[in-house]
């Protein structure tokens, strides 16, 4: 493709051709790379509009984009009368240059327009728009209010975390020049059953001075911890949210400690990296550090995952804030009810009307522009059971969004990650529409594996059941590596103090204990919070390592949340979504104080590596042993009894070309050591005790006559070797 040219001469001065290769202007040619124009070739005559040549723009190319010479500026609204153009120098919050679309720069729904003899490095802009007002029929239109491009690639407002800028609601957006070089690297498209994901925030992650990094609570702070998640075994990280999003809504102080939106599930915009996550200013060259960071995880075998949030915005509900979509079109972008007031099926004020044309759309493009541009390698989506809802809320058999995600052709490679579930009650673990191509958070996996851990009785069976895909669920493996397994994410307790509280705490919060879940399988083993007990001590540091053992030794793509490998806690609190402190950072002194815990998750994450048969389905068995089989302290139980507190799962299998692999793991959830048999092998194979959590984990032995004993709550793993 030829780069854009300029044509010379007074003859021409007046018209500008447009071409997919090249647009001509009256102007200087900027660097800023080439962008897909249309094809056809056209003169447009110049106009002059409030001090600006101005032309009919690019109309398939949303948002602005620097072209040579100036910059293109596209919108649409169904709605709407008139838009305006608002122009603002940096940081100014009133503009210097109002610029109404012309109506004849409008076709359809669609106003564009090229600006010329614009610097994109110092001027910020945002959008006025027109239209009726009848709030029943959700049309708010209001002409007095500064707007948001919905497709904005850059966001200002609030660069320096917790703190605004001066402008008020206001945001206003940036041109980006995307020059960043990324060289040859590939993404490394890590098959789905090969995954280890490490759950994180990218402030919490870094911010505590412990970190010890040269950029704490940034992409860069980040980017220096690579050679720590490569020392841990984790091969994908998935960030929370990142979207520019505004952590001052609804903050306030509590006991004289100031609370933030700290988590981000309130988006401001969808295409916009947020500023406050950059350690510096980078203007008109968003998103460089967060790319560093993404390019630094891929050379080293990481995949780098989003956190999405479709499900609603920042706007929230009739009394939020009116800064984008409801400017826009209203009862388009959000699901309202037949008299014009919004569906809350997120919990957050608001729902995004995922499967209209224009909000479908929107998504897609996003999600193709954070591949393309950022280099993404997979997305989990929020809440990702609205994304099924029809316009009335209800769910729909086969959602056009979601089909359209499983067959995107950028999409291709993505892995889809659903929380299969909404806040309005919708729960689809193992019926979410997927076309064999979503995964899901399995969240029976969690909470059966929780109580199983504890030692409920009837639990046995369903534990068993988890631990080989949940096969009861996912149509007896039909959906292969749906199953995302996790017993902790950011969403309720870490592993540390699943094991040392019964009850949340989360006082700190300021809401009277009434938020966060109650339902938390949880077990305090003797004492509520921390203690100085060294049994109890001792118990909770083997529960939290019988949960991270059956965690890696289960079929499906384990996930766990950072910081659970050195004992992190949050003091209880189940939902620290507002705590932006040591409540929710994390305490890197406790590495040094947990060391063994790291090396015991290490150990069990190249375990998981060293034993694919733990991760897929090889063959139909080995050694006359099907794929999975289930086992009590005597060997081939088929169903476990409501008393039984044992559980041993075989997994035999041979890949091709590869030597054949069995390994048997016993969990005893029982209070008492037990005694138990392991399956017989041929006469050529004989049993080796591979780890074992009652030790620590890193333990080898022979086990002749296939006889054990097994220490009350812990795990053992076995696997076969010739003799």
């Amino acid at each position: 493709m030829r780069p854009y040219s300029t044509v010379a001469g007074p003859a021409r001065k007046e018209f500008a051709v447009k071409t997919q290769d090249s647009i001509t202007a009256q102007t200087a040619v900027s660097e800023t790379p080439a962008v897909a124009l249309p094809r056809t070739i056209h003169l447009v005559p110049m106009d002059h509009l409030n001090g600006f040549d101005v032309r009919p723009g690019f109309y398939e190319i949303n948002g602005a984009t620097a072209i040579p010479g100036g910059v293109n500026f596209t919108v649409h609204s169904h709605g709407a009368t008139a838009i305006e153009l608002l122009l603002f120098h940096r940081g100014e919050t009133e503009p210097y240059a109002i610029l109404p679309f012309p109506e004849r720069y409008r076709i359809g729904n669609v106003y564009s327009m090229i600006v010329f003899k614009l610097n994109i490095e110092e001027f910020e802009y945002a959008f006025r728009v027109d239209g009726p007002r009848d709030t029943e029929k959700g049309l708010i239109f209001d002409k007095t209010k500064y707007l948001l491009d919905p497709y904005a690639r850059a966001v200002t407002g609030q660069s320096q975390w917790g703190v605004k800028d001066g402008s008020g609601q206001h945001y206003k957006a940036r041109v980006v020049k995307d020059d960043f070089d990324w060289g040859n690297l590939s993404r490394p498209l890590i098959p789905m059953e090969d995954l280890v994901i490490y759950e994180l925030h990218v402030r919490g992650f870094t911010i505590h001075e412990s970190s010890a990094v040269a950029a704490p609570g940034t992409f860069e702070g980040l980017r220096e911890k690579i050679p720590y998640l490569k020392e841990l075994g984790v091969n994908a990280v998935e960030l929370m949210p990142i979207f520019e999003f505004d952590e001052m809504q609804d903050a306030r102080q509590v006991d004289g400690e100031q609370l933030y939106n700290y988590w981000g599930y309130n988006t401001v915009s969808f295409f916009a990296p947020n500023t406050s996550y950059a350690s510096g200013v980078e203007y008109n060259r968003e998103g460089n550090e967060l790319k560093r960071l993404i390019q630094d995880c891929n050379e080293n075998g990481i995949e780098v995952y989003l956190d999405v949030v479709f499900n609603h915005t920042a706007e929230g509900n009739e009394d939020g804030p009116f800064f984008s979509f409801k400017g826009f079109d209203n009862n388009i972008y959000y699901l309202l009810t037949p008299g014009g007031q919004y569906y809350n099926f997120s919990g957050c004020g608001n729902t995004l009307n995922c499967n209209h044309p224009i909000v479908h759309q929107m998504i897609i493009d996003c999600l193709r522009y954070w591949v393309t541009t950022y280099h993404i390698s997979g997305f989990r989506f929020d809440l990702a059971s609205i994304l099924g809802r029809n316009e009335d809320g209800s769910p729909m058999n086969k959602p056009p969004l979601l089909q359209a995600m499983a067959f995107d052709p950028i999409l291709g490679d993505v892995k889809l990650i659903a929380e299969a579930w909404d806040a309005g009650g919708l729960y689809q673990v193992g019926s979410f529409p997927a076309w064999n191509r979503w995964a899901e958070w399995n969240g029976r996996y969690r909470d059966d594996m929780r109580r199983y851990l504890k030692g409920d009785a009837g639990c046995a069976q369903a534990a068993a059941l988890r631990m080989v895909g949940s096969r009861d669920i996912y149509q007896s493996g039909e959906r292969k590596n749906a199953s995302v397994n996790f017993i902790t994410c950011h969403d309720g307790f870490t592993l540390w103090d699943l094991y040392s509280y019964n009850v949340k705490h989360n006082e700190k919060n300021g809401w009277g204990g009434t938020d966060g879940a109650n339902d938390n399988n949880s077990w305090n083993c003797g004492i509520e919070g921390a203690t100085d007990d060294p049994e109890i001590n001792a118990l909770r540091r083997r529960m939290v390592r019988n949960a991270f053992a059956l965690l890696m030794c289960s079929r499906g793509i384990p996930m766990f949340l950072a910081g659970d490998e050195f004992c992190n806690t949050q003091f209880g609190n189940n939902n620290a979504y507002c705590q932006d402190n040591l409540t929710s950072w994390l305490d890197w002194r406790m590495l040094e104080d947990n060391r063994d815990m790291f090396r015991f998750f290490q150990f069990m994450i190249a375990l998981r590596k060293r034993f694919r048969i733990l991760r897929a389905n090889l063959s139909d068995g080995y050694y006359g042993f099907p794929d999975v089989s289930f086992h009590g302290v005597t060997p081939w139980h088929t169903q476990f009894e409501d008393h039984e507190r044992y559980v041993g799962v075989l997994f035999a299998g041979q890949a091709a070309e590869e030597a054949p692999q069995v390994v048997y793991v016993a969990s005893n959830a029982y209070w008492k050591p037990l005694e138990a048999e392991l399956p017989e092998l041929p006469r050529n194979m004989a049993w080796e005790q591979i780890a074992d959590t009652w030790e620590a984990g890193q333990s080898a032995a022979d086990i002749p006559g296939g006889r054990f004993s097994i220490g009350p709550r812990s795990v053992k793993v076995f696997a076969a070797r010739p003799r």
